[in-house]
């Protein structure tokens, strides 16, 4: 089993900027692949980017490349989203979600994940 759990949320202006950390605990192995996903309230959850242990391999969704960067620190079993140039559009819950990948590469999308977190808010304002 493993746990994830969010952090780093807020309310932030546009144009700012967050970090997300993501902290995982229990059977590590389980969390080859990792990525973040965000949910507004009455519409699906979407995949925003995903990491491969070690950061060999990044998958962005187009609405995250070039202002959104993720990365994990294997050491401390976590995994981090710098968020950039936050407009409106961003503002969602933000979840942290894990699955034992059998190669390096992490899909974006939500089937692939066996293990979430309870998520983190970010609000920004115009």
């Amino acid at each position: 089993q493993v746990q994830l759990v969010e952090s780093g949320g807020g309310s932030v202006q546009a144009g700012g900027s967050v970090r997300l950390s993501c902290a995982a605990s229990g059977n590590i192995d389980l969390t080859r692949c990792m990525a973040w996903f965000r949910q507004e309230p009455g519409k699906e959850r979407e995949g925003v980017a995903a990491i491969y242990t070690g950061g060999s391999s990044t998958n962005y969704a187009d609405s995250a490349k070039g202002r959104f960067i993720i990365s994990r620190d294997n050491a401390k079993n976590t995994m981090y989203l710098q968020m950039n140039d936050l407009k409106p559009e961003d503002t969602a819950m933000y979840y942290c979600a894990a699955y034992r990948a059998s190669w390096s590469w992490c899909y974006l999308g939500d089937d692939f994940y066996d293990y979430w977190g309870l998520g983190t808010q970010v609000t920004v304002s115009s």
